[in-house]
């Protein structure tokens, strides 16, 4: 006899009252409400991560759902919290992760019918982390429905890095169709977002900076307008070229670095430069003498900040990301999936600042 038989045997014996929500379909899920679930942990900074057995939360609160991941986005902020070197200071043990899709298996009693048992859903789990584990809980308001037509592992590439881009060039720089569009963030998650968009939503022509001829071949391949190996004076002369020496309306920059003194020297009048990111670790180094000769804007960009800031853009920025995607306008790359048991390999692959694309962790079968 199988457990469920047994118990539903045993129950119709007794004379207590039925448990609500425990339907004999749902016993090996009650039995196992209490067990422990395989996760990445940091223990120390810097150091590695190491996959073992942690306790699951034993009970949510009304506004959260338990979600059984299938698939976690890795993102530079992922490494630089691992090592201290961002805003958010991890209580260790600590488990990182926060960009993950997966399957519903759990509500709490708050929590609306739109996020019913059984649900693909897409979670940024920016306050808390914990998405590189079998499970992660997470707020109602950290959730959005995945479409049918998108996998679990797009979904996973997506909502970051092309929500930031979302905002960054069409609510905060207005990117018009036509506009010349310098983007110093290379071939990583956020370029390649940024290019994505650039060609096939904005029809904008981009140049891109990336970091070896081979690479720029594959930018081309991928809808840039002009792909440039990174070279200052080069970069400088090319856009002057291509510009008819006007410049470039929008400097979208992830990098940081020389890239990013280099890319506001390319800036047009009353043009735009926003900066989302520094993945090369050094934050742009804005100089006022430098700034004032020219007459141009600087913004930044944090998706973070919108999700405290402003949660409504924050929000529909998310969801416009996932409809372009349904409707084919995007499609994020993925450079590798590895397993939870590789996660150390991906964040290794973190480091590399000319890392292509994105890179996803899977659970463990």
């Amino acid at each position: 006899m199988n457990m469920a038989a047994l118990v539903t045997k045993v129950l119709g014996r007794c004379s207590l009252p039925r448990l609500n929500n425990f339907e004999p379909t749902n016993i090996s899920r009650q039995l196992t409400r209490f067990a422990s679930v395989k996760a990445a942990v940091l223990h120390e900074l810097c150091g590695q991560l190491k996959v073992e057995n942690v306790e699951r939360k034993k009970k949510l609160e009304k506004n959260e759902v338990r979600v059984k991941v299938h698939t976690c986005g890795l993102n530079v902020s992922d490494y630089l919290v691992t090592r201290g070197e961002y805003d958010v200071k991890p209580k260790l043990p600590f488990i990182p992760g926060h960009e993950v899709a997966g399957k519903i298996i759990e509500v709490g009693s708050g929590v609306s019918k739109e996020f019913g048992v059984g649900s693909r859903v897409l979670a940024l789990s920016k306050k808390e982390f914990g998405g590189l584990s079998e499970e992660v809980v997470v707020a109602q308001s950290d959730l959005w429905t995945i479409p049918t037509t998108i996998s679990y592992q797009t979904a996973a590439a997506l909502a970051d890095n092309y929500s930031t881009v979302l905002i960054g060039l069409g609510r905060r720089a207005k990117i018009k169709e036509n506009d010349v569009l310098l983007i110093g963030a290379g071939s990583g998650g956020l370029g390649l977002a940024a290019l994505d968009f650039a060609a096939n939503v904005y029809k904008a022509k981009a140049i891109v900076i990336c970091s070896s001829e081979e690479r720029a071949a594959a930018l081309r391949e991928k809808g840039a307008w002009s792909a440039l190996t990174y070279n200052d004076k080069g970069i400088i002369n090319k856009v002057k070229e291509v510009t008819d020496g006007k410049g470039v309306q929008v400097v979208f920059d992830a990098l940081g670095g020389p890239v990013f003194e280099t890319a506001v020297k390319c800036v047009a009048h009353e043009g735009k430069v926003v900066v989302a990111g520094h993945a090369i670790r050094q934050a742009p180094p804005i100089k006022v003498a430098e700034v004032l000769p020219q007459s141009f804007s600087i913004m930044g960009v944090s998706l973070r900040n919108y999700l405290v800031a402003d949660y409504e853009t924050y929000r529909q920025a998310v969801q416009d990301a996932l409809d372009m995607c349904e409707q084919e306008l995007i499609n994020p790359y993925v450079s590798q999936v590895l397993k939870l048991s590789e996660v150390n390999k991906g964040f290794k692959k973190l480091e590399d600042t000319n890392c292509p694309g994105k890179v996803l962790i899977e659970m463990d079968d």
